[in-house]
């Protein structure tokens, strides 16, 4: 019986665990190159809920819109949202505070609606907070935004 010596055995162990290197490599497909992409990242989480603060908001509605490279998401209107805010530079407090008053009359009821909006904006970091007074005045006028 034949004793192997270490450098042989180095050397086989060399061979064959290049030869798996090689088979795995080969079995395995090719991942694309994750880059920054073209765009900067525009990715938001909406909510409307009920209450005065979002501390103490109870979420009724929530969803997501992407804007970057097209309109997509979980809201109903996501091209007409994206048109919206890329028009006030992702001001959120145009979209709810600056927004054109309709004719429609809201009564004066104290019934706070909270609207957040959460996450990135053209790669930069978002979250913003308004209270409205009721149902009422959150729609009147507003855009597309917040309606969801």
């Amino acid at each position: 019986m034949r004793y192997i010596t270490g450098a042989v055995a180095l050397g086989a162990a060399l061979i064959l665990g290049g030869l798996s290197t090689t088979a795995q490599a080969a079995a395995a497909p090719a991942q694309p190159a994750r880059t920054g992409g073209l765009y900067a990242a525009s990715e938001l989480v909406l909510t409307v809920g009920r209450g005065e603060t979002r501390a103490d908001a109870t979420v009724e509605r929530a969803a997501t819109l992407s804007c970057m490279p097209m309109a997509t998401g979980t809201h109903p209107a996501p091209m007409a949202a994206c048109t919206q805010l890329r028009a006030v530079g992702g001001d959120f407090a145009a979209v709810t505070e600056g927004a054109t008053k309709s004719t429609r009359m809201c009564n004066m009821l104290w019934d706070p609606v909270v609207v957040t909006a959460d996450g990135v904006w053209q790669g930069r970091r978002v979250s913003y907070t308004h209270t409205f007074a009721n149902s009422c005045v959150m729609t009147d006028g507003k855009g597309s935004v917040f309606e969801f």
